[in-house]
């Protein structure tokens, strides 16, 4: 297991764990995120470990012509009770994002460093949000990082309402032209919106 240091560098990919983890250590600086994300890998780790980069074999991801939309969903789409907007309210996303418990986890993965750092990315134009809002609340909503590669790295969404991540995550899909979504890593709710495996060096080709 490689320990990075100052030096902005990552492993070869193929040292990567069969879990997907390939080095530890270093910084949340923004080069080094970038460095990270045009390799595909990313920070995951909670709160009192030290950073975790990864690298997953297969990996997950989301190509849009697949995206599945359920009849219910259709119909509450259909209903307009919630308005979507991108990159209204990052910070808010991201920090409602932190607050959400997750099955498996003793605590947060997005810390405060994290949110420093995602932040610093948006202000680069190099993140963005989707926020979903009913009555001018925030009911939902996701973010993740855009490199301008016709990819979305998904980080992380939250709800605070029925499916209003789903209706935020959906029109979000279907008002851009990105090639790929990353999901990372497999979910049960991903899944359902179609999401899939392929191979991590698949997934390297669209990047």
């Amino acid at each position: 297991m490689q320990y990075l240091t100052e030096d902005i560098w990552f492993p070869d990919l193929s040292e990567a764990t069969k879990d997907g983890l390939l080095a530890i250590g270093g910084d949340l600086s923004v080069e080094r995120l970038l460095r990270a994300y045009k390799l595909g890998v990313f920070p995951w780790f909670e709160a009192e470990e030290p950073i975790l980069w990864w690298s997953p074999d297969p990996r997950f991801v989301l190509f849009p012509e697949k995206l599945k939309i359920s009849k219910s969903m259709k119909q509450v789409l259909r209903n307009k009770d919630y308005i979507v907007t991108v990159n209204k309210a990052f910070k808010e996303v991201i920090t409602e994002c932190s607050k959400i418990k997750r099955d498996g986890q003793a605590s947060t993965w997005i810390t405060n460093n994290m949110i420093e750092a995602y932040v610093k990315l948006h202000e680069l134009g190099f993140a963005k949000s989707v926020e979903v809002w009913k009555d001018d609340t925030l009911v939902g909503g996701l973010y993740g990082v855009d490199l301008g590669n016709d990819v979305f790295c998904g980080e992380s969404m939250f709800t605070k309402e029925s499916n209003a991540s789903k209706v935020g995550f959906i029109t979000f899909i279907q008002n851009t032209n990105y090639k790929l979504i990353d999901c990372q890593v497999y979910t049960n709710h991903l899944e359902s919106l179609g999401a899939e495996e392929i191979s991590r060096d698949t997934f390297l080709g669209y990047l």
